[in-house]
This record gives C-alpha cells, sequence and structure tokens, in this order.
C-alpha cells in the first residue's frame, strides 16, 4: 500500500476546479440545443437574448453557487475541518448541484420560451409556442438538466472520494442515494421526456410548424441522451467494476486492500463492507500466522476451522504420538544467558520440526525444552507409526553432534514413541481453546521419552508401535516394565538411529 500524504495546495485547487466545469457543463449542452433551436426557428435575431439567458444563469449564477457548495469540501482538504463535519456535505454534493441546475434551467426556459408574449414578436422572430407545449418543454429542461448533472457530479464524487481516500485514507460512511432509485430515474428520463416532449408537439402543432418542432425535440434529444448516457453509464457501473476488481483480487490471496468508497447508494455502502470484511479476514489471517508461529500451522488451521464451524465435539482416531526432551536441559540453562539459550533452544527446535513435518507429523504444542507430535491426528498420515519412527531417526541424525546457537550448545535429545486410539478436540473455555489429544496412548508415549534416561537410551517406542511398523526398521526388545500411570506392564523397544536404514 502507497504511503498516504495530504494533499498540497495546487492539487486542492485543481480538484476544486474540476468540480466546478463538471457543475457548469451543462451550460454548454445548452448553448449547443440553443443553437439547434435557433437554427430550426430562424430567429438568431434573439440569440443574444436566450443564449445570455443561460450564460447568466447556468454559467455565472450556478458556477457562485457550486463554489459555495464545495467551501466545506475544500476546507476539509486544507485541513480547517474534520472529515465527519464535510461527510454529508460529500454524500449529497450530486443531489445539491442538481437540484441547482434543476431550478435555474427551468427558470430559463420559461424565460426564453415566454419571450414572444412580452416582446415584438417581429423583433425577435420567435414563434409563440402553444400553452401545453410550453409547459412541457420547460418541465422537460428542468428535469432533463437535473438528471444530466447528478450523474455528471455522480461520476465527478467517484473522483473525489478516490482523492480523499488516496490522500487522507478517509472513506465515506454516510449514504443517502439509492442504486435502483438512479437506474429508474435514468430510464425514466432518457427515453420518456424526449418522446413526452414529441407526443405534445404532434397534438399541439399542424403542417410546417408540426414538422420543424418534432425536428427541434429529436435533435436536441440525440445530443442530450448521447452526451447523458456517457455519464450516467460511468457513474453506476464504476463503482461496480471497482468493487468487481476487488473482489477478484481478494479471491487471488491479496488481503493487502482496501478500496475507495465511490458512491453514495447501496454500491458504496456494500464496498464500505467489504472493506470491513477484507480487514477482518485480514486480522484473521494474521491470527492464523501467529498462532502457527506457536503450533503447527496444521494444528492452527484445525482449530480455526472447528471454531468456524461452531464445533466442540471430540472425535477418537488412530494416530502415532512422539514425545521429545532435552537431556540435562536445566544444568544446560544455569550457564547460559537468556537471550543466548532461547536462541540455541530455537535453533535446536528448527532441527527437530523439520524431519517431523516431512514424514506428516504435526507438532501440538511445545512443552518448554521438548514438544509434543502427532501422525495421524489431526492431519491424515497413512502408515503413521512407520512415519513417526522415520522422523525420530532423523531427528536423532539431524542433531548428530551438531551446536546450537552461539557460543554453540550441544542438546541430546530423548524420544519416546506410542500408536494407539487417542481422542481429539478442542479444548478450554471461553474464549481460549486449543486442539489437543488425550488418552492413554499419549500418556504412554510420555513416560517413554522419561524411561529413555533410565535405559541410556536415545529412542523408545510402545509394543503397538513396533507391531504396526513390521520388519522395517531394527528394534531391540528391553522387556516388560509397569510405568507410572497404569497398571499393566508394557513391552519397549528401543531403536538406534546408527544401525537403520531409514527409508524414503
Amino acid at each position: 500500500m502507497t504511503t498516504m500524504r495530504p494533499a498540497g495546495a495546487a492539487e486542492i485547487a485543481a480538484i476544486r476546479r474540476r468540480y466546478l466545469w463538471m457543475a457548469t457543463s451543462i451550460f454548454f449542452l445548452d448553448v449547443a440545443i440553443t443553437l439547434i433551436f435557433t437554427t430550426a426557428a430562424g430567429s438568431w435575431s434573439a440569440l443574444w437574448l436566450t443564449g445570455g439567458a443561460g450564460a447568466v444563469t447556468l454559467l455565472g449564477v450556478n458556477w457562485l453557487i457550486a463554489r459555495r457548495l464545495f467551501e466545506p469540501i475544500a476546507a476539509y482538504l486544507e485541513g480547517s475541518l474534520p472529515f465527519d463535519e464535510v461527510q454529508r456535505r460529500l454524500t449529497q454534493l450530486p443531489l445539491l448541484t442538481a437540484r441547482t441546475v434543476g431550478a435555474l434551467a427551468l427558470l430559463t426556459a420559461v424565460f426564453r420560451f415566454s419571450m414572444p408574449w412580452w416582446l415584438d414578436a417581429a423583433d425577435i422572430a420567435l414563434p409563440k409556442a402553444a400553452v401545453a407545449d410550453f409547459i412541457t418543454v420547460c418541465l422537460v429542461i428542468g428535469v432533463f438538466y437535473f438528471t444530466y448533472t447528478y450523474f455528471v457530479v455522480s461520476d465527478y464524487l467517484a473522483q473525489l472520494c478516490t482523492f480523499i481516500f488516496r490522500h487522507y485514507g478517509r472513506n465515506l460512511g454516510l449514504f443517502f442515494g439509492s442504486y435502483p432509485a438512479k437506474l429508474l430515474v435514468a430510464l425514466l428520463v432518457i427515453s420518456a421526456a424526449p418522446l413526452t416532449a414529441i407526443v405534445v408537439d404532434l397534438y399541439s402543432y399542424s403542417g410546417d410548424r408540426q414538422q420543424s418542432e418534432v425536428l427541434v425535440d429529436v435533435a436536441s434529444a440525440v445530443l442530450g441522451v448521447a452526451i447523458s448516457a456517457y455519464f450516467i453509464t460511468r457513474s453506476l457501473l464504476r463503482p461496480l467494476g471497482i468493487l468487481s476488481n476487488a473482489m477478484t483480487k481478494v479471491a487471488a490471496g491479496n488481503l493487502d486492500l482496501r478500496v475507495p468508497v465511490t458512491s453514495n447508494d447501496q454500491v458504496g455502502e456494500l464496498t464500505g463492507q467489504f472493506n470491513t470484511m477484507v480487514e477482518g479476514l485480514r486480522e484473521r489471517e494474521r491470527i492464523r500466522e501467529t498462532f502457527g508461529r506457536y503450533v503447527d500451522e496444521h494444528v492452527a488451521a484445525a482449530i480455526l476451522r472447528r471454531q468456524g464451524d461452531g464445533l466442540r465435539s471430540g472425535e477418537i482416531g488412530e494416530a502415532t504420538i512422539l514425545f521429545t526432551d532435552i537431556e540435562g536441559f536445566t544444568t544446560i540453562a544455569e550457564h547460559l544467558e537468556p537471550d543466548e539459550l532461547i536462541a540455541a533452544l530455537n535453533d535446536y527446535l528448527e532441527t527437530v520440526l523439520a524431519p517431523i513435518r516431512d514424514h506428516g507429523g504435526v507438532v501440538n504444542t511445545f512443552i518448554g525444552d521438548g514438544l509434543f507430535a502427532s501422525f495421524n491426528m489431526p492431519l491424515a498420515c497413512p502408515d503413521h507409526a512407520a512415519a513417526a519412527v522415520r522422523a525420530a531417526i532423523d531427528i536423532q541424525r539431524a542433531l548428530g553432534s551438531r551446536t546450537f546457537g552461539h557460543p554453540g550448545v550441544a542438546f541430546a535429545t530423548r524420544i519416546g514413541i506410542s500408536t494407539g486410539r487417542v481422542i481429539g478436540g478442542d479444548v478450554g473455555a471461553g474464549r481460549r481453546m486449543s486442539f489437543t489429544l488425550l488418552g492413554d496412548t499419549v500418556n504412554l508415549a510420555a513416560r517413554l521419552e522419561e524411561l529413555n534416561k533410565e535405559y541410556g537410551t536415545r529412542i523408545l517406542v510402545s509394543e503397538s508401535t513396533r507391531a504396526a511398523c513390521g520388519e522395517r526398521f531394527t528394534f531391540a526388545p528391553l522387556g516388560r516394565i509397569t510405568v507410572r500411570g497404569r497398571s499393566d506392564p508394557v513391552s519397549l523397544f528401543s531403536v538406534d538411529p546408527r544401525h537403520q536404514e531409514s527409508p524414503s
């Protein structure tokens, strides 16, 4: 994301000028329509009056009112008003501007078409309009100019909101417009307004006058509708295009995204909700990534998935459990500074984690200087007993005579492995939840890790693990022993990594 910087004076002046030109652009459309009418009527002598009226109202007066409408927005851009005080003016800018233009257009039309009644018709060469045509044309021009201006300024509002978003990081949060209403008005004005004027001409005039009036209305409608349709399409479809493009990027995995709200209707509100959704996804991803630093990413994903589905029930399945612990860690810790100890331990754990992950296991949790890993729960792992033994052999080989951290510490690791049925699920209360594995298989693996100290071994496995592995490894039987927590004696087997060919 680009770094925001407040807009400079030249940029603020440029964005304000753009609004003033958009607000008064109706004058230039009016000039074109006036020329069409003047040419058809041959009333060139009255052009200074008809054209002058448009220049005074639609250009001059409109310019002054538009400047006043933009003053609070300019004050915000210059830093003298807070965003909350100007937000209502922003979202209502198209309506306020169009309302001004509609009123001025109606006054101008009344002035122009009433001229033959209060001026000498011979001097101005303007024919008198029928009453029905007079009323219809004045209303149609007022409504049409209002609609044109509304959509032109709506298109400008998208640019202004993007400008504010880029320089100040703020988005619209108030929405007074209605997308269905905009669409309905656009369709009615573009289709019904010109048709109404033409129908009134057909019933109000006859002969050459009728033909001339219809020709003027058709020519004016073609010009006005073509230009209006361009801005109507832009103002209605551009916000949807921005939102669609953003959704495509998020679907592709880009969560570092926040888009400007560029309309004052339901589409703008939907864009704001989209930003909130992406922010939530980004926060969820950050939590998942942070969580993944403390437990295996697969375990983190399982917890998030279960919580997202509203599931807390446990499940039972076959798994192989692996415990590790560092021999003499307490003594080692007494001779190292805290930062040296943590650095060495992290380096060591990275070495231990790699074989576990390579063979399909996941680390459920770290226990001081040791860890608790599982194979086949919560992540499926075919032939999980053999995978756990391979991981243990590779751990011992990877450690070898290595030292970790600075000045360099050697860690001798003991490993206990057991295979059997375990219970897995989310355990905890309130907001503090953890996915864990429970059962006799877990307890036995922990006891086997401890028994390495008594037998002088590095890897001890249970009888169930030995049976599940078959003849793929060389196991040394150590007899039967009653372990803490169990009434029945269990058979122990050691694995010497120096005399194994760890299968790939």
